[in-house]
């Protein structure tokens, strides 16, 4: 697999990494521990080393299946997980309720201490690889924020600091504090925006990106049947994208690509997420699985090189297909 590294932290990952925010269940319909325990371990085995969760993804639940999957392996992992989404105080601003519990989007000092020794407590760990804001907190001064991350690395709790869900300004601004390694982004086919805006200011300072709902929520890993229905909270159910003309829209798309894919030798999903770490993309995309066979579905992606021929048929088809997807 391609490698990168987060920054200037020395630590190096593959161009794909796995994402558990469906592994916790919350806004996925629920979910399955045994198969998501054995989704990371197949991730592993594939290559993948960058394993990415958060406290938030079903209230500690994905940490805990990440430790547990992990036990007895983790120097064969690098593991990212977050802080700024809080249930143990009422301070900051209320972003939404879980669970029946209200979460704050709060970083202050004291809280991202707290949140460091739960995380590692769950990931059955004494350091986390990257430590990322998870979503910014406009009632807590960026320096304090940057403190207190730069005490836990100085500590030896956190190897590499990281922002995600930041405007260019608010990571300037963490950059002004001290070195930041890596931002955590939307970006797939459809969500584009950070290309004008943010991976500008990442190539200037070094700083890596890693590329989160790469496929888009599932919407660009393959046609999907327009009668399929989305259960309990699962948050597709209500998200426009999935409505059924943008489904038939999609499957336009993809039939325009299969012989791309039939060339290439690869899955849909994977040439989506070869995609986004092209050239002028991030530097790794982070891809959720519920499986092992999705698991290493993606992690085949790593695999594919798309050359200026599959990279131009891509674009011709979004432009005829998605530009009027909701």
């Amino acid at each position: 697999m391609n490698l990168t590294t987060l920054g200037a932290s020395g630590i190096e990952c593959e161009s794909v990494g796995l994402g558990t925010w469906a592994m916790g269940g919350w806004m996925w319909g629920g979910g399955d521990d045994a198969a998501a325990i054995a989704a990371i371990r197949a991730s592993v085995d594939a290559g993948v080393r960058l394993i990415d969760t958060a406290p938030a993804y079903g209230l500690g639940h994905a940490e805990t299946l990440v430790g547990t999957a992990l036990k007895g392996r983790r120097h064969d992992a690098v593991i990212a997980t977050k802080c700024g989404l809080v249930w143990h105080t009422q301070q900051g601003a209320h972003f939404f309720d879980e669970d029946g519990k209200p979460v704050h989007r709060y970083l202050g000092r004291a809280s991202i201490f707290h949140e460091a020794e739960q995380s590692l407590a769950r990931l059955q760990t004494d350091y986390i690889d990257l430590y990322i804001t998870h979503w910014q907190d406009s009632t807590t001064p960026v320096a304090e924020t940057m403190d207190a991350l730069l005490e836990l690395k100085r500590q030896g709790k956190i190897r590499a600091i990281g922002v995600s869900n930041a405007a260019p300004d608010t990571l300037a601004e963490y950059l002004r504090h001290g070195p930041v390694d890596a931002i955590q982004e939307r970006y797939s086919l459809i969500d584009r925006d950070i290309e004008s805006t943010l991976l500008p200011l990442c190539q200037e300072h070094g700083v890596a990106s890693l590329g989160y709902s790469s496929l888009a929520l599932g919407l660009l890993a393959g046609p999907i049947d327009p009668d399929r229905q989305f259960q309990g909270d699962d948050q597709r159910a209500g998200n426009p994208r999935f409505s059924t003309a943008n489904r038939l829209r999609l499957s336009a798309f993809f039939e325009a690509l299969t012989p791309v894919r039939q060339r290439l030798d690869c899955s849909y999903a994977q040439l989506m997420i070869a995609w986004t770490t092209r050239a002028g993309g991030v530097s790794t995309a982070l891809c959720g699985a519920r499986t092992p066979a999705q698991a290493i579905q993606n992690a085949g992606a790593a695999r594919v090189t798309l050359d200026p021929a599959a990279l131009a048929a891509i674009d011709a088809a979004a432009r005829h297909h998605l530009a009027s997807l909701d």
